[in-house]
């Protein structure tokens, strides 16, 4: 009898708090409506896909807008968009994994993987990881139209911006550089003997179960595309086409939300590198004069409201996205976009800090 008024009244709790579970949800779900549709408003135009995952498990996951203007075709919260600068974050567990594997250093200077590389002896892997190269970054240069649209080897996009003029010395300064993770790009190729693209289908997409991610291509059916767009005073347009062979391992990459997710929990569980190497992508790193920058392998290191988050954006024609991870509480929160005109950043970032406090309220009640 002792046992069955035990279970009765944990029968009575469970009832009782389910309702609020299921009310606390709505209401926070209703909350991430609003900030979203603050900006992504347009049913008619291009929208985005956001997702909400707690301990690795969506709590939120919802598409605004149109995946294609044309046939007026809505976007599903598992369609396939560009990353952008995304990209880096791959690119750089690659090279982790590769030094894992004892086939490089990222103490290591360029020159022993691209000897005529100038100043290679002097230039590290880790500066091109952590953007203090000083190499010229190649999207700010003006003969980059010239090429835009050529189908460009890892080597003759390393040979475009390889003899301009350095910024500033190796480690003296942190300056977000798109050309140090092509060539990352590049010895990749060079110490695998596979291409950039097949190493990160291999060895990072397949293993983490990321079945719906590739690298780009607008000639190839890609089933649930999200086509992306620019605006422009006569309304929105359809984004200018590029090589991809030319941001390459910066910038080349596509995924969805869904696979997303299976990236960050992949690196949550050390599927892909071990802990003392995931530490090391995590990590602050000093310029030459011992000042800390914050950013680490591949992600900005951050916080929201004091506490600290790992974070991303990316932004290539017609699309951009943001990703954001809280490791103390194990909360993600990616949005994607399918029109330039649309940042996700911002959104992305209020939305993290909404849950945040809502979990932390939470548990104080």
């Amino acid at each position: 009898m002792k046992h069955l008024n035990q279970f009765n009244r944990l029968l009575i709790l469970f009832t009782f708090f389910l309702p609020l579970t299921s009310a606390y949800s709505q209401n926070l779900a209703h909350k991430i409506d609003s900030i979203i549709t603050t900006q992504f408003n347009d049913t008619s135009g291009p929208g985005g896909v956001f997702m909400v995952a707690k301990k690795g498990k969506p709590i939120y996951h919802k598409a605004f807008g149109k995946a294609n203007l044309e046939w007026g075709t809505k976007l599903n919260p598992d369609a396939v968009f560009q990353l952008g600068s995304i990209t880096k974050q791959f690119t750089a567990i690659a090279i982790l994994m590769l030094e894992e594997e004892g086939r490089l250093k990222v103490t290591d200077p360029i020159g022993r993987y691209i000897p005529d590389y100038p100043a290679g002896d002097r230039i590290t892997i880790h500066h091109l990881l952590t953007h203090t190269s000083g190499i010229r970054d190649f999207t700010k240069m003006q003969s980059l139209r010239d090429i835009a649209q050529k189908e460009m080897t890892p080597k003759m996009m390393v040979d475009f911006f390889k003899n301009e003029p350095v910024d500033f010395a190796p480690g003296e300064k942190f300056d977000y550089n798109n050309s140090g993770y092509v060539l990352l790009g590049y010895i990749i190729e060079l110490v695998s003997g596979e291409s950039y693209e097949d190493y990160i289908q291999h060895h990072i997409f397949s293993k983490a179960g990321m079945n719906q991610s590739r690298y780009a291509s607008d000639r190839q059916i890609i089933p649930n595309r999200a086509y992306g767009y620019h605006q422009k005073e006569i309304g929105y347009v359809n984004k200018t086409t590029i090589s991809y062979s030319i941001p390459f391992s910066s910038g080349s990459l596509m995924s969805t939300a869904t696979d997303m997710l299976k990236w960050q929990n992949a690196l949550n569980q050390h599927l892909l590198l071990s802990s003392a190497a995931t530490k090391k992508v995590f990590s602050q790193y000093k310029l030459n004069n011992g000042e800390t920058f914050t950013y680490g392998y591949g992600w900005h290191l951050r916080d929201i409201n004091g506490i600290p988050s790992r974070e991303h954006g990316g932004s290539i024609f017609g699309f951009k996205s943001m990703g954001v991870y809280i490791p103390s509480e194990d909360i993600y929160v990616l949005g994607l976009s399918n029109c330039d005109c649309l940042s996700p950043t911002q959104t992305t970032k209020d939305i993290a800090a909404l849950v945040l406090a809502s979990f932390q309220e939470q548990r104080r009640d």
